[in-house]
């Protein structure tokens, strides 16, 4: 096992389990952290020790991460509790606001436990966008159109994530919800005032996060470019919402992203607008080139703010979350919920 600071990428791997390159990727000085996704993952049991093996491979361990909201984005299905999406938890919320709020809490709960039992560390939830109702990306993703109802519902599912020993992360900064095309396929351009957008970042300003995931969207009051590569939205970020968390971008493989160039150009332009982390997926082609041809200067703190996001509760194991009568309550409640 190797002793070496977290670095400022977080890769994946293709298969279910790390292959010889895998393993020298990870061990790579620029990685700090790993994504998995659906192609990861066969059963329990096989992520446990892919998860196992992946945290032995050096020290401090890598932050091992995935997309794991609820609804239609919840990359490990089989052998995990599904979980609703966050519209639902808004519809709630309407009817009944205080159940709703428990709910969340469960969600959150149930969330982290269950993926910290099988090794995994951190998903990138909650969203924060609000729902405008036009956008293609973002749609039930999003707990509701009223900022007090999201920021209320994403605090609780936000405790329940910390009763469980894994921190949360916003996204997309500064709002994903009001433009209409998909930035993994498009590149969204937001027209609207500093003003307007107020109300998008009023969670980001409100809530308690331990990170927060920047949006591949141009908003043309602040930026020419995307908020990933805008050192101007990262300064508004840290000086005028005093966020002092991680900041990711969102996947640079994305089309959004490519409004400054390839992979080099992505990768150095989000790190020199203070982005954490950066995320470089679905292209072991890139990672490749990055590895071999990137050189940045590294600044160690940003490397320390993501060890940060490492759980430092221990996780319970499968068969004692079982017994758990505060997870058998949660779980019993997502089911009625999800029914």
């Amino acid at each position: 096992m190797i002793q070496l600071a977290l670095g400022p990428l977080m890769i994946d791997i293709v298969g279910t389990q790390l292959t010889e390159l895998d393993r020298q990727r990870l061990c790579h000085p620029l990685v700090g952290g790993i994504i998995l996704f659906t192609r990861n993952y066969v059963d329990s049991a096989q992520l446990v020790q892919l998860t196992a093996e992946i945290h032995a491979l050096r020290r401090p361990a890598l932050l091992i991460a995935v997309d794991h909201e609820g609804g239609r984005v919840q990359r490990f299905r089989d052998g995990f509790t599904r979980l609703p999406s966050m519209a639902t938890l808004g519809r709630l919320w309407d009817e009944q606001p205080e159940m709703a709020l428990e709910a969340a809490c469960q969600v959150g709960y149930i969330l982290a436990a269950e993926l910290r039992a099988r090794g995994v560390d951190y998903s990138f939830t909650p969203v924060l966008d609000l729902d405008y109702g036009p956008s293609r990306v973002i749609g039930d993703r999003a707990f509701h159109r009223q900022p007090a109802a999201d920021i209320a519902l994403a605090g609780a599912l936000a405790k329940g994530l910390r009763q469980a020993g894994m921190g949360s992360c916003g996204k997309h900064f500064p709002g994903h919800g009001y433009v209409i095309p998909d930035s993994h396929v498009a590149l969204p351009v937001d027209e609207r005032s500093l003003e307007a957008i107020q109300e998008d970042l009023s969670p980001y300003r409100q809530l308690r996060l331990e990170a927060v995931m920047a949006a591949h969207v141009i908003y043309q009051c602040m930026d020419c470019t995307t908020a990933v590569f805008s050192n101007k939205w990262i300064d508004y970020l840290r000086n005028n919402l005093k966020f002092d968390g991680v900041v990711f971008t969102d996947d640079l493989s994305m089309a959004g992203a490519g409004v400054v160039g390839g992979m080099l150009s992505r990768v150095e332009a989000a790190y020199q607008a203070g982005c954490d982390m950066l995320l470089v997926c679905n292209s072991p082609e890139s990672v490749a080139d990055v590895l071999a041809n990137w050189q940045p200067q590294i600044d160690p703190l940003r490397g320390k703010r993501v060890e940060a996001l490492i759980p430092k509760q221990a996780a319970k194991d499968w068969l004692s979350l079982q017994l758990d009568p505060g997870y058998v309550t949660a779980q019993q409640a997502i089911v009625r919920l999800t029914a």
